[in-house]
């Protein structure tokens, strides 16, 4: 072997990049002095792109050939452009210098967005709201000579974390700008938040191309609504559950007094005479009384209740004392049920018309017959 050759087989003569950690976005290959072999074999494989550069110079006009995968023989006529800057003529062949830049063109996924603070959007309905939002983007390497003059410069290897913070603030400032002007209403925000991701990759886009960058997705994974705007919603929400005022009232009347029939305690007297009181004088009119005496909104007279009926004649109606409250009047029918809730008895006390004090019920002749089954109290 002639000296010339044995000194031209210390050159490095293959060149390939085999990095399989996901964060890594580019990589410059390493090399005793730089000194490539001419006719060596470079070997660019799927999801890579290779960029040579002529010994370290960056710079628009510096910045040599561009590889995308296959595998290649380094000589001038697959590298015209280094050939041009290093002034090569007829076939020269004597080993160079120059770097060679190998870039992960595979969609970089998992990377975090989010809101520095709120974004202020006009709503219809509840007037100036403060927005939050945070989510995902993805991002792959588009021109490999950009993202290497403007971005990496001479780094021995890059990778997400180098860039990660500057693309956040990137996307975190500009869905401020975004949010106010895409006419969602806060109360829809939460389901609309694919159009809200496709608009704020459409006005981003551009500061990412220019870095290099193809901006592929943007995920939006929560909204942020203040606290008073969120039960606002679900207020609005139970009302339309609820439907119709009015039988719903009278549904919790009836439940109320269920429960008050199934408690003997004070709770059960209570529930179970009130209730009971509010069901017979019409639970149907107890969501449309009429305002208080100068309630009415700009003076405009309170509207008239509606008649309740008088009892029947020859029916016998009591009003019966609960905790010094009186209630109703209750026919026969009505005590006869709280007696049997045990909510009503025989010291219970009762007037009716023509009375002239309260008295116990036990001793009223017209209530005889309630007690006429039940054991008297036993004598102490």
């Amino acid at each position: 072997m002639s000296l010339w050759n044995k000194l031209t087989a210390e050159f490095i003569d293959i060149v390939e990049w085999t990095e399989d950690r996901p964060e890594v976005m580019a990589h410059r290959f390493e090399r005793h002095q730089n000194e490539l072999k001419m006719g060596a074999k470079l070997t660019v494989r799927e999801g890579q792109l290779a960029v040579v550069v002529n010994e370290g110079q960056l710079g628009k006009n510096q910045v040599a050939d561009v590889f995308t995968p296959g595998m290649y023989t380094l000589n001038t006529e697959n590298m015209p452009i280094l050939a041009t800057l290093k002034g090569w003529k007829y076939g020269f062949n004597s080993p160079f210098k120059a770097e060679v830049y190998f870039f992960n063109t595979r969609k970089f996924t998992d990377l975090k967005w989010g809101t520095a603070g709120p974004a202020t959007m006009r709503d219809p309905e509840f007037g100036a709201v403060r927005v939050t939002a945070f989510g995902l983007y993805v991002i792959r390497i588009a021109d490999a000579k950009t993202f290497l003059v403007d971005i990496m410069g001479t780094k021995a290897e890059f990778t997400t974390e180098d860039i990660e913070a500057n693309l956040r603030g990137k996307v975190g400032t500009r869905i401020k700008e975004v949010m106010p002007e895409i006419g969602v209403p806060v109360i829809d925000l939460e389901g609309k938040v694919t159009l809200v991701g496709e608009k704020i990759r459409e006005r981003i886009a551009g500061d990412f191309a220019g870095m290099g960058l193809e901006l592929c997705e943007i995920q939006v994974q929560d909204i942020g609504l203040p606290e008073e705007v969120e039960k606002a919603i679900d207020q609005q929400g139970a009302m339309r559950a609820i439907g119709n005022m009015q039988q719903f009232g009278q549904y919790q009347a009836a439940q109320a007094m269920r429960d008050a029939a199934q408690n003997p305690g004070m709770a059960g007297t209570m529930m179970g005479i009130g209730v009971g009181g509010m069901l017979n004088q019409g639970m149907g009119n107890l969501f449309q009384q009429p305002a208080q005496a100068g309630g009415g909104i700009s003076g405009t007279a309170p509207a008239p209740a509606a008649p309740v009926p008088p009892p029947i004649p020859g029916a016998v109606s009591f009003h019966v004392a609960v905790n010094g409250q009186q209630a109703g009047p209750f026919d026969l029918a009505a005590l006869q049920g709280q007696l049997q809730a045990g909510s009503f008895n025989r010291d219970s006390l009762v007037w009716k018309a023509g009375m002239a004090a309260w008295g116990k019920a036990g001793e009223q002749p017209e209530l005889a017959a309630l007690f006429a089954h039940m054991p008297p109290p036993i004598p102490q």
